[in-house]
C-alpha cells in the first residue's frame, strides 16, 4: 500500500448488494470504490484495466462464476487480492474459490464493520477468514471428492517443531494473539512463527497455510 485509500472493485450479480457497500464506503475515506461487475467476465476486465487494491468477490454469478474469476485476477504478477464475500450456509464453492487463489472470506450477515475491517486486513497483505467459518470450511473440504490430494500428502519437513504447533493452530483458525496465548509466547513471536512457515512452505497468505495444515494432516475434524 502507497498510503492512499484501499481501491475497492465489487463485484456482485445483485445491484442492492453493490450499492449497499458502496455506500457505506463513501464514509470511510480510506476505501475507495474505484469500479463494479455483475459477474465475473466483467471483474477479470475490470481488475485488469483498474488494477484495484481489493476485489470484494461473490461466488455465484451468471456466466464466469467468482471462482474462476478469482484465479484469473489472482494469476500473475498483479498485487491485486481478492475477499471472497458470499453466504456460507447456501454456497458450496468457497473452498474453490480460496483454492483458486482467493486470500479471504466473510459472509453477508456480518455486521458492515467487520466487512470492512476484513478489506483493509486484506488490503494490507494478510488474509482472514470469517471467526467461526475455518471448521466448517475444512469441513467442507474434506467432504470433496476434488479435495482430496492427487499425490500422497507432503511430510512436513524443514520445519521445527515449534513451527509445527504453530501451523496447526493456523489451520483450526487461530489469530496470532490466540495462537501466543495458547503456547505462553509473544503476539509477534507468534507472527514471527507464521511468516517463516509462509516462506517455508511457499504459502501466499495465510488462508494457505489453513489448507496446507489440512493437507498435511496436522489438522483433524472434532469428532
Amino acid at each position: 500500500m502507497t498510503g492512499g485509500p484501499v481501491r475497492v472493485l465489487l463485484v456482485d450479480d445483485q445491484p442492492l448488494v453493490r450499492s449497499g457497500l458502496r455506500v457505506i464506503m463513501a464514509d470511510h475515506p480510506d476505501l475507495e470504490v474505484v469500479g463494479e461487475a455483475s459477474n465475473g467476465a466483467e471483474a477479470v476486465q475490470l481488475a485488469g484495466d483498474i488494477g484495484p487494491d481489493v476485489v470484494v468477490m461473490d461466488i455465484r454469478m451468471p456466466g464466469m462464476d467468482g471462482i474462476e474469476a478469482t484465479r484469473l485476477i489472482t494469476t500473475g504478477p498483479a498485487t491485486t487480492r481478492v475477499l471472497v464475500l458470499t453466504t456460507f450456509d447456501e454456497d458450496h464453492y468457497v473452498y474453490g474459490a480460496l483454492r483458486a487463489g482467493a486470500s479471504g472470506f466473510v459472509v453477508k450477515d456480518m455486521a458492515l464493520d467487520d466487512i470492512l475491517a476484513a478489506i483493509r486486513v486484506i488490503a494490507a497483505g494478510d488474509a482472514l477468514i470469517a471467526p467461526g467459518v475455518t471448521r466448517r470450511l475444512i469441513a467442507e473440504f474434506a467432504g470433496r471428492p476434488e479435495a482430496a490430494p492427487k499425490r500422497p500428502p507432503r511430510p512436513v519437513e524443514g520445519i521445527t517443531e515449534r513451527e509445527r504447533e504453530v501451523l496447526t493452530l493456523v489451520g483450526r483458525g487461530l489469530s496470532n494473539t490466540e495462537i501466543a496465548e495458547d503456547l505462553f509466547i509473544t503476539v509477534a513471536t507468534a507472527k514471527s512463527h507464521v511468516s517463516r512457515l509462509l516462506t517455508k512452505l511457499g504459502a501466499r497468505d495465510r488462508v494457505q497455510l489453513v489448507i496446507t495444515a489440512y493437507e498435511m494432516g496436522l489438522v483433524t475434524l472434532p469428532g
